[in-house]
C-alpha cells in the first residue's frame, strides 16, 4: 500500500493510493508494530518480572540501524545537492518526522522516526508503570484525537499526525491488542470481513469540513484501528495459505529494506513502473542479504552465547542482545 502510494505520486498507480491507502498502510504498520513489540515485552515481563532495557535497545539497534545507515549513506552521497545539513541530522537522529521541509528522498523516514521514538519510550514506561499499562494506553487513545482537532482548529501544518504523540493511537491499539489478546474470543470470518470492509472504506471518507474532520478523528479512526487489530488477531489465529505462501513470506522478510529503498524509485514519472519496482526490490535484496542478515546472525550468536554461560559465571555485558 505504501509503495503503491508513492508510485501514485509519480502517476504510476491510481491517485487513491497517494491520497488515502498509502497513509492507511502506515497505520497498519503502526498497529502491527505495537502488537509485536508489546507481545515481546510482555513475555519477558511474565518470565522475569522485569524488562531488560539495555538488551531490548541493543537488539532493536542491531535490527534497525545497520540497514538504515547504509541507505542514508547512499542517499547522502547521491542526493547531497538537494539536502540541507539539518535534513541529514534529523534523518540520522530519527527525528525526521519533525523536519517538515525534508526532501522526497528522506520523506518516508518520518514513520521510522515515530517507530524509533516508540521503541525509546514504551519499554521504559511499561517497566516502570506496568500495573497502569492499560490506563496509559487508553489515555493516549483519548489524547491523540483531541490534539489532532486542536491542531486542525489552529491550522497547524501536518495536523494528520507526523509527531509521535499524534500517531500514538494507532500504536496504542496494537499495544492493547497484545495485552488483551488472550482474553479475546474467536474473531469469526464474517466479523473479519466486516472489519476488512471498514479498512477499505474509512480511509476514503471525505473529511471536508470541521464536523466531518471531528467525526473522522473521534469515531472513524478508532473504528479503523480496531478493525486493523481484529484482522491481525484473526489471521494470527487462522493462518491463511495465501498469507503464508513462500513469495509472500519472502516479501515480508525483505519488507524493512524494501521500505527503505523504494523511495528513490517512486518519484520518476518518465520510467515504467515495472522497472521502478524491480529496481527497488533489487536494492532491498542487497540490503537484506548483505547487511541485515549478517548483523542478525551476529545478534543471535551473541544471544545464544549469553544463554550458554552458567549463571554463577555470568557477567553483565552491555554488548549482549
Amino acid at each position: 500500500m505504501v509503495v503503491l502510494g508513492h508510485l501514485a505520486k509519480s502517476h504510476h498507480a491510481p491517485r487513491v493510493f497517494w491520497d488515502h491507502y498509502g497513509p492507511a498502510g502506515v497505520n497498519v504498520f503502526f498497529v502491527i508494530s505495537g502488537y509485536l513489540i508489546t507481545s515481546i515485552l510482555l513475555r519477558e515481563h511474565e518470565a522475569t518480572a522485569t524488562i531488560n532495557l539495555s538488551r531490548f535497545y541493543l537488539r532493536r539497534s542491531l535490527r534497525i540501524f545497520p540497514a538504515s545507515f547504509v541507505f542514508l549513506f547512499v542517499a547522502f552521497l547521491f542526493f547531497w545537492h538537494s539536502l540541507h545539513w539539518y535534513d541529514m541530522v534529523a534523518a540520522m537522529l530519527y527525528v525526521a518526522n519533525l523536519d517538515h521541509a525534508r526532501p522526497w528522498i528522506l520523506g518516508h523516514l518520518w514513520s521510522l522516526s515515530i517507530e524509533e521514538q516508540f521503541y525509546l519510550v514504551w519499554p521504559s514506561v511499561l517497566r516502570k508503570w506496568y500495573k497502569h499499562r492499560v490506563t496509559i494506553l487508553i489515555s493516549v487513545l483519548v489524547a491523540a484525537p483531541v490534539f489532532r482537532v486542536l491542531m486542525y482548529a489552529l491550522r497547524v501544518p501536518r495536523a494528520g499526525g507526523d509527531v509521535f504523540p499524534l500517531s500514538g493511537d494507532a500504536i496504542a491499539i496494537g499495544c492493547l491488542l497484545a495485552i488483551f489478546a488472550p482474553r479475546i474470543g474467536e474473531i469469526s470470518r464474517p466479523l473479519a470481513a466486516i472489519c476488512s470492509l471498514a479498512m477499505i472504506t474509512i480511509p476514503v471518507f471525505p473529511a471536508t469540513s470541521a464536523l466531518r474532520t471531528t467525526l473522522l478523528y473521534f469515531v472513524l479512526r478508532p473504528v479503523f484501528y480496531l478493525s486493523i487489530a481484529a484482522v491481525i488477531l484473526h489471521v494470527v489465529r487462522n493462518p491463511y495459505r495465501a498469507l503464508n505462501a513462500a513469495p509472500v513470506m519472502w516479501l515480508g522478510r525483505i519488507s524493512y529494506s524494501l521500505y527503505l529503498w523504494q523511495q528513490p524509485f517512486c518519484a520518476n514519472p518518465k520510467l515504467q513502473s515495472g522497472w521502478l519496482v524491480i529496481g527497488a526490490i533489487l536494492c532491498a535484496c542487497l540490503s537484506y542479504y548483505v547487511v541485515e542478515q549478517p548483523v542478525l546472525r551476529l545478534r543471535e550468536r551473541q544471544s545464544a552465547a549469553t544463554r550458554e554461560v552458567p549463571a554463577e559465571n555470568a557477567q553483565p555485558c552491555p554488548l549482549v542482545a
